[in-house]
């Protein structure tokens, strides 16, 4: 106990209270908040720092999954909270722990995935002083996080963790922080009970309803259209709105594209739907966008992977951009009906209106000729399995129905592209920061989230050997997770932008020097299989996805192999490589 945990204790003493029966210390408020905002489990690993924390979780069990690396516990909390819509709960201790957290916190951030992230410090008496595993957290993620907070009373830590689950949750969901100093978990809590109290935040008012004029000229826009286009983001699925697309797309008989974040906000196979846009979308899709007169963005941010070159950028279009985030209206691309708003709410707004048409005819059998000509395409090969092939038998044999998780590169675009999915919230991937190592512990948190679902986690083999040990817990704990690495034995997308940039200067991105993954997976005791022709990775994924056990296979797949349609840096949607003659 720390020298102020002994003076309450004996103060609580002399006034004849029983210290053994009343007295809660900061760490078991913590669990109590914890349990009081329905906290399913944590993901952490313990240190100095959070051992009272973790004593007190000893003693009052809220599920807590021991990941093998701090950036495999928050990754692992990133997929859960993709998956369940809820808000994921990661501990770590101060120095080496908090800061291994913060390229997941960066993920989250950007990808706006609610989290809420507590990691101990040193005693408050000690900050400052360089000591022992000492690092400001609180700084360092200043950047990265939607709110962060260091506590310095113990009787404001019921009221911080609420704020933190609101904020985490609320508007643009993201990331937030809460530094706890290990004499603060020592400390004796005061309040006459741990509750939870009505959020005040002043400063904090995410507006979610629609201004209702915005949303007539939407109306009256798509009314006055000859080519009008939907685009669908992340916003869609963060707000449970994809039913609510679905039907105002049907209605309104507009086209769709989906960003690379967007994906699973339509079935992959509606007849309205043209593919993902961007970098490495469909040519139907970032035609349509270089083509139409009336872009309606809901929930996407306009990124520069979806953009390109921003003056080709839907250069005849009237832009409507609906988000719950002002500042990303007007950020990248110039907006002439704006509204910040939930996109669920804005549309069932719009659904009210009833925006029927008789249709685009003339515009839709442009774009579907457009499909036609253009699809995604590749060339047979001698050289073992294409991958573009392994994801499409990936998709057969689980019926467009599972969960997939990636990292990022090759794998990442040829999984959005390939792989069609029929639900909203099966699609977990990196997509702002990039991060490898992503994927395989994204996995472990969305199975854990879902656990009847098939869940497969789609790496790389550079990707793979980041976070490989997160093996560990597959074995634990049974979690039957599908690990299907598309080994090509190097940095997939670096290799390509050297092989088109770079003159085929392969600078350290060929990785011929590899572990023997399946002798990997049965050292963990989990089923390996290594599959080097079409032949054997259809019967073994067949068997494998059948399996309610974890599984790792290693796929081996042609290296040089590149993923098109491309669009290089610096140039329009519609100057893209690779486009099937």
């Amino acid at each position: 106990m720390s020298v102020q945990v002994n003076e309450k204790h004996d103060q609580m003493k002399a006034l004849g209270g029983d210290v053994e029966k009343s007295a809660a210390q900061g760490a078991d408020v913590f669990i109590q908040s914890l349990q009081n905002e329905g906290v399913e489990m944590i993901f952490g690993y313990p240190g100095g720092a959070v051992l009272p924390i973790y004593d007190a979780l000893y003693k009052n069990p809220i599920p807590h999954i021991l990941a093998r690396h701090e950036q495999g516990a928050i990754h692992a909390a990133e997929g859960y909270a993709r998956v369940s819509g809820k808000t994921g709960v990661v501990i770590a201790t101060s120095g080496p722990g908090a800061t291994n957290l913060v390229t997941g916190i960066a993920d989250a951030m950007m990808d706006s995935l609610p989290l809420v992230v507590f990691t101990g410090q040193v005693a408050s008496a000690v900050i400052g002083t360089d000591a022992f595993q000492e690092a400001d957290i609180v700084g360092i993620t200043q950047p990265i996080t939607k709110h962060n907070y260091q506590v310095k009373d113990v009787n404001d830590l019921p009221r911080i963790i609420h704020e933190a689950f609101h904020i985490a949750s609320t508007g643009r969901p993201g990331p937030v922080l809460v530094d706890i100093p290990k004499n603060v978990s020592n400390e004796i809590f005061t309040l006459s009970e741990v509750k939870q109290t009505e959020v005040d935040l002043p400063g904090y008012q995410p507006t979610t309803s629609p201004n209702f004029l915005q949303i007539q000229k939407v109306a009256q826009a798509i009314q006055k259209a000859k080519k009008p286009l939907i685009l669908a983001g992340a916003g869609v699925l963060h707000a449970k709105a994809s039913e609510d697309l679905v039907k105002f797309v049907e209605q309104s008989k507009i086209p769709i594209t989906n960003t690379l974040l967007g994906l699973g906000t339509i079935k992959g196979d509606h007849p309205q739907f043209l593919g993902m846009a961007g970098m490495h979308g469909t040519y139907a899709a970032n035609m349509a966008i270089c083509e139409c007169d009336l872009l309606i963005n809901f929930g996407a941010r306009f990124d520069d992977r979806l953009t390109g070159n921003l003056d080709h950028f839907a250069p005849n279009a009237h832009i409507v951009h609906i988000d719950i985030d002002p500042a990303e209206i007007g950020k990248n691309v110039p907006t002439d009906i704006p509204i910040v708003a939930d996109a669920k709410e804005a549309l069932q707004s719009l659904l009210k209106l009833g925006v029927v048409t008789d249709g685009f005819s003339e515009w839709t059998d442009h774009l579907n000729k457009l499909t036609e000509e253009f699809p995604l395409f590749y060339r047979q090969s001698e050289e073992g399995i294409l991958p573009q092939q392994a994801i499409e038998m990936i998709h057969k044999h689980t019926g467009g129905n599972a969960i997939v998780t990636t990292d990022v590169g090759q794998h990442q675009m040829w999984a959005a592209q390939y792989y069609k999915f029929n639900n909203p919230d099966h699609w977990v991937t990196s997509g702002g920061l990039g991060t490898m190592g992503f994927g395989f512990p994204a996995a472990i948190g969305a199975q854990l989230a879902k656990p009847k679902e098939t869940v497969v986690a789609i790496t790389g083999d550079g990707g793979f050997q980041m976070t490989l040990q997160e093996l560990s817990l597959l074995q634990e704990s049974q979690i039957p997770v599908k690990v299907i690495i598309l080994n090509n034995q190097c940095l997939g997308m670096v290799r390509q932008w050297q092989q088109t940039f770079y003159e085929e200067r392969y600078s350290e991105s060929l990785m011929p020097s590899q572990p023997d993954f399946v002798k990997l997976a049965e050292a963990y005791d989990i089923e390996g299989y290594k599959v080097s022709t079409v032949e054997e990775a259809d019967q073994v994924f067949e068997k494998a996805l059948k399996s309610n056990k974890p599984v790792l296979i290693d796929c081996r797949v042609k290296q040089i192999e590149n993923v098109y349609p491309m669009v290089a840096p610096g140039k329009g949607l519609h100057e893209m490589l690779g486009v099937k003659e």
